[in-house]
């Protein structure tokens, strides 16, 4: 089996990484969020119309594929001195195969001489900071964040130090 990784350049590209954040979100979030918090992240932040917005500001969208099958979406952008690992998502039956760790490669790799990367994660969402913390990131703050509609995220800031 083989992993793939393409940026995400057309508009059919956009709906696949749309369409991935629908599966994946609501696998993953629907018991930490509810899904009335979960549907209402993904049209501010995860449509089509949003995730164009966001390449134009200049986030880079990677999709991954298991063989040809898609199997999963990250998204990073570039700051002054870190990286920022904006999204990391894979789907639940392709989890445990490389696919997140190909993600974190490759935007290390695009991390030239920055300091670090960093990312933001659910306070309860005990298997994915598990996950950081195994491929070297650790919790330097914490953040709540008002999105909206009375919803917050109540997230940690992780960090991971670069050579």
């Amino acid at each position: 089996m083989q992993i793939r990784l393409k940026t995400v350049t057309n508009e059919n590209d956009i709906a696949l990484a749309a369409q991935l954040a629908r599966e994946i979100w609501h696998e993953h979030y629907d018991a930490l969020l509810g899904s009335a918090q979960v549907d209402y992240m993904l049209s501010h932040f995860q449509s089509e119309t949003a995730i164009k917005e966001q390449i134009g500001n200049g986030t880079v969208y990677l999709l991954a594929y298991w063989d040809d099958e898609p199997a999963g979406y990250c998204a990073y952008r570039p700051e002054e001195e870190r990286m920022f690992l904006s999204k990391i998502y894979v789907k639940n039956d392709l989890r445990g195969r490389g696919i997140g760790k190909a993600f974190f490669d490759y935007v290390e790799g695009q991390s030239n001489g920055k300091k670090s990367v960093y990312l933001t994660v659910n306070k309860h969402n005990d298997h994915s900071i598990a996950v950081y913390k195994r491929v070297g990131f650790s919790v330097a703050d914490q953040v709540k964040t008002d999105i909206g509609e009375g919803y917050y995220m109540d997230d940690y800031i992780m960090e991971k130090a670069l050579a």
